[in-house]
C-alpha cells in the first residue's frame, strides 16, 4: 500500500511540473507575443502612402492607452506623428523597393507651418532621388495644398477647388460678459505687448497687440507665398494674385473652381480618384485589393526605425528631447511639458555617456515660470557637463516656450516660428459681485491682512497687491536676465525687444533672439559639429519604459480595444461637434487659464496660436 502510495504521490507531482512548465511556456508566449512587433511586409515594387489625419504635431498627446480608445469609439484619427512621417518619407528615398511616394492629404485638419516645412523637406529629398511624387485630393486647404505644392504632379477632383486666405488673428473677447457676470479679473502683467490676457479684460484688440499681430502675420504669409511659388516654379506673385481674384475668376467659370486652379497652374491635371489610382498602379502595379501595390507610411516607419537602430549601435548619438504643449508644473503626460518630466530626460541625457549633444525641440506657448526655471537649470547643467545644447524651434516657442530656450548654445527656427513674448503675467478672478447676485456673501475674519486675501468671494486688499507685483517685477527681471546671459546681451537690450512682444522666427534672427534659420535637420548638424562627431545616430529621447510597463501598457490596450469591439463604440453627435468646433480654441484658453489660476504662481504663456488659416 505504502508503495502504491507514493507511486500515486510521484505521478501527481510530475504531473504537477509538467502543468507547471506548461503554465510558464504558455505565460512565455503571451507576454512575447504582447510585447513582440513584427515588421511590416514591404512589397517589391510598391507605392509608400502618406496620409496624416486629424492635426499634424510634433508630439502625440496622452498615452498610447487613451489614443488607442478614442481612436477604436470615434473611428478617426485626431493627431498624426510629424516625425514618424518625415523618417517615413527620408527612409523611402534610399529604398529601391518604394518607387514613388503619394500625398493623400484629405484627412489632414491643420498644421503650423514650420511643421509644414519640415514634411516638405522630406518630399522634397524623395523628390531629389529621382523617384516621382504624386498628390491627390478631392480638395486641398491652406495647409494641405502647402505639402502638395512639392509633389512632382498634383491631381485635383472636377469637383474639387485650391482654397487658399492667407493668415488671420481673430479672438472672442469676454469683458463684457465678465462684467455683467459680475467677475472681477485682477491682471498683473509686465510688458505692454502681453496680450495673453486681453481676452478676459478687453472687448477687442489693443493697439500694441494689432501691431506685432501685423508684423508676424505678413511674415508667415510672404514665408508660405515664397515657398509655394518656389515649389511649383510659379512667379513670386502668383498666388497672392490667385487669392485676390477667386470672387472674380470662379464666377466667371460657373462655378468651376478645379478648373481655375488648372488654369492658374495650381495642379497639374483633373482626375477622380479611379483614375488616379490607375496612374499609380502603372508605376508600382495593381495590388490584390484591385488599387496599387502600397505600404502606409505609419507602417514603413517601424521598418525605418528597425533598419537605422541595427545600423547605429555603438555610434556616439544626438539626442532629441521634444518639449511640446503648455509647460505646467510636476509630471505631465505626452502633448504637455512638465517641469518634472521634462527635467527628468534632459537629466538622463546628460548622465548618458552615448549621448554627445542635445537638441531640444520647441513646440510651446509656454506656461508655469515655476516650471520653466525648474527646466532650464537642468539645461544649464547639461551644458556645465560639456554637452552642446542646440535648440529647434517648431510652430511656437514663445514666452516660457523662449525661457527654456534661452540657454542653448545655438537656437534655430523657422521663418515662420512665432517666438519672443518676453514678459510675465499673473490673472486673479474674484467672485463677490457675482455671488451677490445669487445671494451668496462672503465674510470673516483672519489674523492678519493677508489671511483670506486670494479668497474668491473677498476683494482684492492694498497689501496682496503690493506683494503680487513685486512678485512680477522680480519674475521679469529674472526672465530678461536669463534672456541676457543666454544671448550675451545686456538686460537693457533685452528688454527694449522684449515687453511680451511676439515675433515671427525670421524678425527674431535680426534682433538676436534666434541664431539661424532652418530645420530640425540643420539644428542635429549644427550640435554635432559643436560635439566634434561625424558619424553618429541620432535618437528620440522619450520616457524609458521597463519591460513589465510595456507589457501591462500593451496587455491593457489590447484589453480596451476588445471592450470597444464588444460594446461597440460611444454615441456620436457630429451636427454638436461641427458646432462646437470654432469654440475649441476659446475652451482651450478657459481650460488654460484654469490651470493658471493655482495661487502664488506667474505665467509666460502666448495666446498667439489663435490664428485662422
Amino acid at each position: 500500500m505504502r508503495k502504491i502510495l507514493l507511486g500515486l504521490w510521484r505521478g501527481l507531482d510530475a504531473l504537477r511540473k509538467v502543468l507547471q512548465l506548461v503554465l510558464l511556456l504558455a505565460l512565455a508566449v503571451l507576454i512575447i507575443g504582447v510585447l513582440h512587433k513584427s515588421l511590416p511586409a514591404v512589397p517589391q515594387r510598391a507605392a509608400l502612402v502618406v496620409a496624416p489625419q486629424g492635426q499634424l504635431v510634433e508630439q502625440l498627446a496622452g498615452n498610447p492607452l487613451e489614443r488607442a480608445i478614442e481612436t477604436a469609439q470615434s473611428g478617426a484619427v485626431d493627431q498624426t506623428s510629424l516625425w514618424r512621417l518625415v523618417a517615413a518619407i527620408r527612409g523611402a528615398a534610399h529604398d529601391n523597393r518604394i518607387r514613388v511616394l503619394v500625398l493623400d492629404l484629405d484627412d489632414m485638419d491643420s498644421a503650423g507651418l514650420p511643421e509644414l516645412e519640415e514634411l516638405a523637406r522630406a518630399i522634397d529629398v524623395f523628390r531629389a532621388s529621382g523617384k516621382p511624387v504624386l498628390a491627390y485630393g478631392d480638395t486641398y486647404d491652406q495647409d494641405q495644398y502647402f505639402l502638395a505644392a512639392h509633389a512632382s504632379q498634383i491631381y485635383l477632383a472636377p469637383s474639387g477647388y485650391v482654397l487658399i486666405r492667407g493668415f488671420g488673428q481673430y479672438q472672442l473677447y469676454f469683458a463684457g460678459l465678465l462684467k455683467k457676470l459680475g467677475v472681477h479679473v485682477h491682471v498683473f502683467r509686465i510688458g505692454k505687448y502681453k496680450s495673453a490676457v486681453e481676452i478676459f479684460t478687453r472687448e477687442g484688440m489693443s493697439k500694441a497687440d494689432h501691431k506685432q499681430a501685423v508684423a508676424y502675420l505678413d511674415s508667415m504669409w510672404s514665408t508660405y507665398q515664397r515657398q509655394v511659388s518656389a515649389a511649383r516654379a510659379l512667379p513670386g506673385d502668383a498666388i497672392a494674385r490667385y487669392v485676390a481674384s477667386l470672387t472674380k475668376t470662379v464666377p466667371a467659370a460657373h462655378g468651376d473652381a478645379a478648373e481655375v486652379a488648372l488654369q492658374d497652374h495650381l495642379v497639374t491635371a483633373l482626375a477622380n480618384p479611379v483614375q488616379f489610382e490607375q496612374r499609380v498602379a502603372a508605376l508600382v502595379g495593381a495590388g490584390k485589393d484591385g488599387s496599387f501595390n502600397a505600404i502606409s507610411a505609419q507602417a514603413y516607419a517601424q521598418v525605418v526605425r528597425a533598419r537605422r537602430r541595427a545600423e547605429g549601435a555603438g555610434k556616439p548619438c544626438v539626442g532629441v528631447i521634444v518639449a511640446s504643449g503648455t509647460i505646467l508644473n510636476g509630471e505631465q503626460p505626452p502633448g504637455r511639458i512638465g517641469g518634472a518630466s521634462l527635467s527628468q530626460l534632459i537629466s538622463a541625457a546628460r548622465r548618458d555617456k552615448r549621448i554627445k549633444a542635445v537638441v531640444l525641440r520647441i513646440d510651446s506657448p509656454g506656461g508655469s515660470v515655476t516650471a520653466a526655471e525648474e527646466i532650464y537649470h537642468q539645461l544649464v547643467a547639461l551644458r556645465r557637463a560639456g554637452k552642446p545644447l542646440v535648440v529647434s524651434m517648431g510652430d511656437l516657442a514663445a514666452s516660457g516656450g523662449y525661457y527654456i530656450a534661452a540657454p542653448a548654445n545655438q537656437i534655430w527656427a523657422s521663418p515662420a516660428t512665432i517666438t519672443g513674448s518676453i514678459g510675465i503675467f499673473a490673472i486673479i478672478p474674484t467672485f463677490r459681485k457675482a455671488l451677490a447676485k445669487i445671494g451668496v456673501h462672503s465674510d470673516g475674519v483672519g489674523t492678519t491682512p493677508l489671511a483670506g486675501a486670494l479668497a474668491i468671494g473677498q476683494p482684492l486688499g492694498p497689501q496682496a497687491r503690493v506683494l503680487i507685483r513685486s512678485q512680477i517685477d522680480r519674475g521679469y527681471a529674472q526672465f530678461v536676465a536669463r534672456v541676457a546671459a543666454g544671448r550675451h546681451m545686456t538686460d537693457a537690450q533685452v528688454n527694449a525687444i522684449g515687453q511680451g512682444r511676439v515675433w515671427s522666427g525670421a524678425a527674431a534672427r535680426h534682433i538676436g533672439l534666434v541664431d539661424h534659420l532652418g530645420t530640425l535637420e540643420d539644428a542635429v548638424r549644427a550640435a554635432a559639429r559643436l560635439a566634434k562627431i561625424k558619424n553618429y545616430r541620432v535618437a528620440f529621447i522619450r520616457p524609458h519604459l521597463s519591460w513589465t510597463q510595456q507589457l501591462l501598457q500593451r496587455a491593457q490596450t489590447r484589453a480596451a480595444l476588445t471592450a470597444v469591439d464588444l460594446f461597440g463604440p460611444r454615441l456620436h453627435m457630429p451636427g454638436l461637434m461641427a458646432f462646437a468646433a470654432p469654440l475649441r480654441p476659446y475652451a482651450h484658453a478657459l481650460e488654460t487659464m484654469a490651470r493658471f489660476g493655482t495661487r502664488g504662481q506667474m505665467y509666460a504663456y502666448c495666446f498667439c496660436r489663435s490664428l485662422e488659416r
